[in-house]
């Protein structure tokens, strides 16, 4: 269920049988071809999909992460980073309202590898509030979700294939058929933002842009039933 589907009073119902609910958190970022918001997309679907047979409530996916790995990216129009501190205080902030509402088990489906930091602050929380469980999942990797993805191609990546969904295109954007080169990320690590965007083009990391719908329906199959896993799993 998706919080913007419910009311207070549906929460506080809710509340009476369960203390289950789903935060996602992603990113705005450059993602050559596809939508900009990719990782909050796809975070925030993966968690509706794998929630609603159970009937827990997922709220918004938070659309701003951090980059710090990317901020490189700052040289592609459109991409919004935010600071460690900004990231995790307003994550604490969201708990804390979550924790006051009754949510005691609260799981955050995380789909950009800059929130890694997330990971930290909820044992943190966990040591600070004993009532509280607190579960970080990276849902693209997932062990099941990865060996999936070396099942269909190599190189697995940012803005190729890996990230090419149907709900991520763009509609009348094309999508190159043919296989970039790798890029090195040791240089791109060493690399000013303008010569960051000179190094990749378009923004892929490299590798083919697409696979069949077939093979990526299969590979989110498995993103939503690792997810529901999760969820599932003692607490």
């Amino acid at each position: 269920m998706r919080i913007a589907d419910m009311n207070w009073m549906q929460i506080e119902e809710y509340l009476k049988a369960d203390d289950r609910c789903v935060l996602p958190t992603g990113s705005t970022e450059q993602h050559a071809c596809l939508s900009l918001c990719v990782d909050a997309i796809l975070a925030e679907r993966v968690a509706v999909e794998a929630a609603e047979p159970l009937g827990v409530p997922v709220y918004p996916a938070m659309p701003f992460g951090c980059s710090p790995y990317f901020s490189y990216f700052s040289a592609f129009p459109g991409t919004v980073s935010i600071r460690v501190e900004t990231l995790l205080a307003v994550t604490r902030d969201v708990i804390g309202s979550m924790y006051s509402s009754g949510f005691r088990r609260i799981m955050i489906v995380n789909g950009h590898g800059g929130n890694a930091a997330i990971g930290n602050l909820c044992r943190e929380l966990m040591a600070e509030l004993p009532e509280i469980s607190l579960k970080f999942h990276n849902w693209w990797s997932g062990p099941r979700v990865m060996a999936k993805a070396e099942e269909i191609a190599p190189n697995p990546s940012h803005a190729n294939w890996f990230e090419n969904f149907p709900w991520t295109r763009l509609a009348d954007v094309s999508i190159p058929s043919d296989e970039k080169a790798i890029v090195d990320i040791t240089r791109l690590k060493l690399s000013a933002p303008a010569h960051v965007r000179e190094l990749l083009g378009d923004g892929s990391f490299g590798g083919a842009y697409q696979m069949s719908d077939a093979d990526m329906t299969e590979l989110w199959t498995v993103g939503v039933e690792e997810t529901r896993n999760e969820l599932e799993q003692p607490w």
